[in-house]
Formats: C-alpha cells, sequence, structure tokens
C-alpha cells in the first residue's frame, strides 16, 4: 500500500523557505523596523510569543512546542496509515505541518516567533505574519476544501 508519505518534501520546502525568510528579515530589519515594499505592504521584523495574531502571547513557550508536537506526530500517523490520492488532505496537512515546524523552530531558537508579512489599509494593519503562518492557513483552507468537495459529492469524510 502507498502512502501520502512522498508529499512530506512540501513540509520540508515550507520549513526550508520559513527559516530562510526569518533570518533575511532578522539580519536585514532592526526589531519594530519596516521597510515599505509596494502600496498596501510592508516588511516589518517583529516577535510574537504568542499563537496566530498574537493571542495567548502570555501563555508559556512549552505549551505552543508540545501542542505543535502533538499536531505534527498526529499529521505523521495520517500521512503514514492512510492510501495515496488524497491529495488535498494530504497536501493541506503536510503545508500545516511544515508551517508548525517552522514556527516550533523558531520558539526552540528564540523563545519567539519572527513575523515580517505586514499588510494594510489606511491605518489599518492585519495581524503580521510569516511564511509558516501563511502555509498553515492554506492547509487548513485544503483542508476545509476538500471537505467541502466531498460533501458536494455525497460522501462524508472523515479525518481519522
Amino acid at each position: 500500500m502507498r502512502t501520502n508519505f512522498r508529499w512530506l518534501i512540501l513540509s520540508v520546502i515550507t520549513i526550508v523557505l520559513d527559516q530562510i525568510s526569518k533570518f533575511w528579515v532578522e539580519a536585514r530589519l532592526p526589531l519594530y523596523g519596516s521597510e515599505p515594499i509596494i502600496p498596501h505592504f510592508n516588511l516589518v521584523h517583529l516577535q510574537n510569543t504568542g499563537a496566530a495574531f498574537s493571542m495567548f502571547r502570555d501563555s508559556p513557550k512549552l505549551m505552543f512546542i508540545g501542542l505543535a508536537t502533538i499536531v505534527s506526530l498526529g499529521i505523521l500517523s495520517w500521512l503514514f496509515k492512510h492510501r495515496q490520492g488524497e491529495t488535498f488532505t494530504a497536501v493541506g496537512l503536510c503545508l500545516i505541518l511544515g508551517g508548525a515546524i517552522g514556527n516550533v523552530i523558531d520558539r526552540v531558537r528564540l523563545g519567539h516567533v519572527t513575523d515580517f508579512i505586514d499588510f494594510y489599509v489606511g491605518n489599518w494593519h492585519f495581524a503580521a505574519f510569516n511564511v509558516a503562518d501563511s502555509a498553515i492557513s492554506l492547509g487548513a483552507a485544503l483542508l476545509i476544501l476538500d471537505m467541502v468537495l466531498e460533501w458536494k459529492r455525497g460522501g462524508a469524510k472523515a479525518i481519522s
């Protein structure tokens, strides 16, 4: 039985791109620095000790590391057990895995996550994020899309 294990290359690519981009921002911009790129988009250098959108920023970093480890083990288990052909699910899970590991590397290495992508309109700024956060969001969107498509085909899909 062939598994979805081959999709792990997406996780590796996500981790590498995430870490390279964060090292580049850390070397190029001072903390809290900002560099306009195009209208409505800046590169910034921020440190996030919380989860997405800085939620739970006062929580211990070991909580985030533990949660990411549990999620990562669950994803790896799914990839080993399920047959190939569930492309949206496999790609979505591997993007989430790569993003989770990318942010865990930051938490272990620095005690925080480096965020640097800043979209804004006027004085309103969306929460700054990074490549790992983008991969997690895209992966979650693919899982939702896969469930909707399965529902439209008349089946009920369990992620088990």
